[in-house]
């Protein structure tokens, strides 16, 4: 059995989960609601004011879900309770972010400066120049706009330029010698 899968998820007393049939889950919190279908060989019950999640087989494929499925419900109500939050920090010369409205303006080495638009549910913040705070109550959204943002210059291993995560530690390598 899942160690993670058959752990029950407790509910705070100001969310509120709601399963319909399917297999789907809609939790509503303070900060705000969030939807996800559960795949059909996963059941999913309140009990006693927890959540317990099930799996309908013991094969490897039901025995994966198990354990996705109860985190993917637990991350959900710790997102409509408290935000979820990546920082992501700028390092090069001239390389800086600003916040105008709901854009983010990169300026990163390039020709010209990107423009990016977060998608509905998730928070830009720039508290400086050079320091990027993605916030959402969905985890899965919050790190994908983190790496897509991150994409735009990778950490490079010889400078050390480039948008990485706050807490990342970038590897770097010796450059070249000369004999």
């Amino acid at each position: 059995m899942s160690r993670v899968g058959k752990k029950p998820i407790p509910m705070p007393e100001e969310v509120k989960v709601e399963i319909k049939p399917n297999n789907q889950v809609v939790v509503t919190g303070p900060k705000g609601s969030l939807f996800r279908a559960i795949h059909p060989a996963i059941q999913v019950r309140m009990e006693d004011n927890q959540i317990v999640v099930e799996r309908s087989s013991n094969s490897k494929f039901h025995r994966s879900l198990h354990g996705l499925s109860r985190m993917l419900i637990a991350n959900m109500i710790t997102g409509v309770i408290s935000e979820f939050k990546k920082t992501l920090t700028l390092s090069g010369i001239g390389y800086k972010a600003e916040s105008t409205g709901k854009l983010l303006n990169l300026s990163v080495g390039y020709s010209h400066p990107i423009v990016f638009s977060p998608p509905q549910g998730i928070q830009i913040k720039v508290e400086n120049p050079t320091k990027i705070v993605v916030s959402g109550i969905d985890k899965e959204l919050v790190g994908m706009v983190a790496a897509k943002i991150r994409s735009f210059r990778p950490p490079e291993p010889y400078r050390g330029k480039g948008i990485k995560y706050e807490d990342e530690v970038v590897r770097r390598k010796a450059g070249k010698t000369a004999t």
